[in-house]
């Protein structure tokens, strides 16, 4: 077993009996899942919507060049600059470029969970460049030294009390502050921010190819701020996340208010389109919007996968799963958890030391009723389970043991060959350990159905 699949297994096992999480988790998710339940009832068909928004990705995705092309045409026509990334180092080194440039020694930063794919943050800190994440969620999650434990809720696992401790550890705040002292303790803290920072970094929602704007989407205007006040702004961005149109945002953004938080839209919808222009009052005098790879081609040429590069990153997958609702987020040590990041890790970062990933699924297919482009999310986790095994990264052992199981589960003569003795035998000896330790295993009987049965009827 590789390590990084031993340490998911021990991390797994440790949360899910950690029943103090499980009733934070789940207080959450059903707060989420009442929202969701009553923004959902602003579409007057909501199939034909998720059908539409499905159909608008498969073309996006299916002429992601040309969309791309034309998004750097359009624009770098009104002064932006677009980079082009193929590894994480890459990305990298190009923002430590920029800031170097500007002698940048604060930044800002919004909206980007492609940012935590590269740990930029660690990275910048290693230059002696700090960069302070503005979002309540992760700025809370940066104090504490974690990262995201949910694509669209960062603290989801942190209660009111876990943060009140927190900011009084770091901050020296009183232990007994509610959450909207907590938020203005937060306020206080980053508006200094904004004002020292000479660059801001945002991720993006969706980028525009038929304008060549950058989409953003948000609740708590940091992103507006952190792009506003620097003079200097970097998106940093999948090259997945192209729509064709702007005015595909119509379609899109209620989808994404609605899946993400149980809204009918957030409450700051932002497009930028480059760097502030003449005659305009705010804005930085630069943008930069670096398109990153990093893996995501590896998706696009499988054809079976490329379907989940549709994702809107909504994280309604994540709240849906029983997996992720009892190992959280951080068991999977990966930037995406969940179903989806389930699905496109093992391409991202490698089928060898992520493919157990796959595996960490009921199949339920809970991820792929609820996901508002339908990615069939199971079939996906089906399909790398299936590429893991062709690709030989299973063992040699693992073969053999499901090679004699198939043999026996096929053959109605073998199985009742064996006894119940030996195959309780045989499953306390090579399954007890996955089986797990807080499980009872399974008992079977001294005879087979199938032999009872003869000998009733006989």
């Amino acid at each position: 077993m590789h390590q990084t699949a031993s340490t998911f297994l021990e991390a797994s096992e440790k949360k899910a009996t950690d029943l103090g999480h499980r009733q934070t988790i789940n207080f959450n998710i059903g707060k989420y899942n009442a929202a969701v339940k009553a923004g959902k009832q602003q579409f007057a068909d909501l199939p034909v919507a998720r059908e539409r928004a499905k159909n608008i990705k498969w073309r996006a995705i299916e002429h992601l060049d040309n969309h791309l092309e034309e998004f750097e045409m359009n624009f770098t026509r009104r002064g932006g600059k677009v980079i082009w990334a193929e590894t994480a180092e890459q990305v990298l080194q190009e923002i430590l470029a920029i800031c170097q440039a500007k002698q940048c020694k604060s930044i800002v930063k919004s909206k980007s969970m492609a940012t935590e794919e590269v740990h930029l943050n660690d990275f910048l800190a290693q230059h002696n460049i700090e960069c302070v994440e503005t979002d309540l969620g992760e700025y809370i999650q940066q104090l504490d030294g974690e990262p995201p434990y949910h694509i669209v809720t960062p603290a989801m696992h942190k209660s009111k009390e876990d943060v009140a401790r927190l900011f009084t550890e770091k901050l020296g705040t009183p232990p007994d502050l509610t959450p909207e002292q907590l938020t203005l303790v937060a306020r206080e803290k980053l508006r200094q921010k904004y004002l020292e920072a000479e660059i801001g970094i945002t991720g993006a929602n969706f980028i525009l190819a038929d304008t060549g704007s950058v989409a953003v989407t948000e609740n708590e205007g940091n992103a507006r701020l952190s792009t506003a006040f620097p003079k200097t702004h970097i998106v940093l961005v999948g090259i997945e996340k192209v729509l064709p149109s702007v005015a595909d945002l119509a379609l899109f953004w209620p989808l994404l208010a609605t899946y993400g938080t149980g809204q009918q839209v957030t409450a700051y919808n932002s497009i930028f389109s480059g760097p502030r222009q003449e005659g305009e009052t705010d804005g930085p005098e630069e943008m930069y919007v670096i398109l990153m790879d990093n893996g995501r081609t590896n998706i696009l040429q499988d054809t079976a996968a490329r379907e989940s590069l549709y994702c809107i990153r909504c994280g309604s997958c994540l709240n849906a799963c029983p997996v992720y609702k009892n190992i959280g987020g951080h068991s999977y040590a990966t930037t995406y958890s969940g179903p989806i990041g389930s699905v496109i890790t093992p391409h991202l970062k490698g089928m060898d030391n992520y493919m157990h990933l796959s595996f960490a699924s009921s199949l339920c297919g809970n991820c792929t009723e609820v996901c508002p482009v339908r990615i069939n999310l199971h079939e996906l986790l089906l399909h790398n389970r299936q590429k893991a095994v062709e690709e030989n990264h299973t063992s040699g052992g693992e073969k053999f043991a499901w090679f004699v199981w198939k043999q026996g589960c096929t053959s109605r003569k073998m199985m009742n060959m064996a006894s119940g003795k030996m195959k309780n035998f045989f499953f306390r000896k090579f399954f007890a350990k996955s089986w797990g330790e807080n499980r009872d295993l399974p008992v079977f009987a001294a005879k087979s159905f199938n032999q009872q049965w003869k000998e009733r009827k006989s």
